[in-house]
């Protein structure tokens, strides 16, 4: 029997923590998950332009198998200058990986989303943009929206911001019982359009009279538009006890939740990457773990952009 925990979000999984800085003005931000000790990582990237750091040493064959914090951010590569403030609030509280030559290192991997046509694109998260999002990070139920690293999210944004809809970041979580918790977060900024339950479009290209294009006619009956760079990125955690190979097992499958919200997925054009965290306190199957992680991504992925409000000349799905 499954049940969804009263905190339905990412922190739901004990020991796991949640921060988010945001800019209005710029319209960007980003989030810090910063995780337990002993928490081991898996990674796994399928979109054509992924913006990165510290992702390979999260995969199979690779000495480190623990993640102390992921940094999602906006602001494109610029934005990956947020790990460093991740790194210096980690050192300042004495967490990292323990080298052999006696120094304690931080592990932050990160991923950003592309969101300088919105806003300021002169304001990008920075160092002490990501040291204010860990130190904001407690296990309350995250703040969902265009908060964070969902600050500047759009989707279908290849028109231009008139004819895109608001994105935003997003989480669910899942109880499976014995204690085991299943949880994403996700920063939907996506090329593709989100579909609900029904499949029916719940955020997309706008056709200028109150309703959406399908994206995929549009893909095929017009000529190729100017596409922004965009991405989904996002987090599986998990309490299960995991090896690193499951760890990365239960990122791959968590781009299955993707595809069912995003249509299309993986594009040239995204740079989807999800990361996974295991805390290891209860022993659990990876194929279940992965199994409702991807579940958990795709509701994240629509909570996200039913929970993002208008911002920087960009509507949202719900307030029209």
């Amino acid at each position: 029997m499954t049940t969804t925990p009263t905190n339905n979000t990412l922190t739901a999984v004990p020991g796991i923590l949640v921060g988010h800085a945001t800019d209005l003005d710029g319209v960007t931000g980003c989030t810090a998950i910063i995780c337990p000790p002993e928490t081991v990582g898996g990674v796994d990237v399928r979109g054509g332009a992924p913006g990165t750091r510290e992702v390979e040493l999260l995969r199979p064959m690779y000495q480190v198998n623990q993640v102390n914090a992921i940094m999602l951010a906006g602001g494109s590569a610029y934005g990956l200058a947020a790990a460093d403030g991740a790194m210096r609030y980690l050192e300042e509280h004495g967490l990292g990986y323990n080298t052999r030559a006696g120094f304690t290192v931080p592990i932050v991997s990160s991923a950003i989303v592309f969101d300088l046509a919105i806003g300021s694109q002169n304001v990008r998260p920075d160092s002490a943009m990501g040291y204010a999002a860990c130190a904001a990070a407690t296990d309350a139920p995250v703040e969902q929206g265009s908060v964070g690293v969902g600050t500047g999210c759009r989707v279908c944004a290849m028109m231009g911001n008139d004819y895109a809809t608001k994105g935003g970041v997003g989480s669910a979580a899942v109880d499976l019982g014995g204690g085991l918790i299943v949880a994403a977060l996700c920063a939907v900024n996506a090329v593709g359009e989100v579909v609900d339950e029904q499949g029916e479009i719940l955020a997309g290209l706008r056709d200028g009279s109150g309703g959406y294009l399908p994206i995929l006619d549009v893909f095929r009956n017009l000529p190729p538009p100017p596409v922004a760079a965009a991405t989904v990125i996002g987090v599986v955690a998990t309490n299960a006890r995991l090896s690193k190979e499951a760890a990365n097992k239960v990122a791959q499958m968590a781009h299955d939740g993707l595809a069912r919200a995003v249509r299309p997925a993986h594009t040239m054009f995204d740079g989807d990457t999800f990361f996974a965290l295991a805390t290891g306190a209860i022993p659990a199957d990876v194929n279940l773990v992965g199994a409702f992680g991807a579940e958990m991504v795709t509701q994240a992925i629509r909570n996200a952009v039913r929970a993002a409000r208008s911002l920087g000349g960009v509507k949202s799905c719900c307030e029209d």
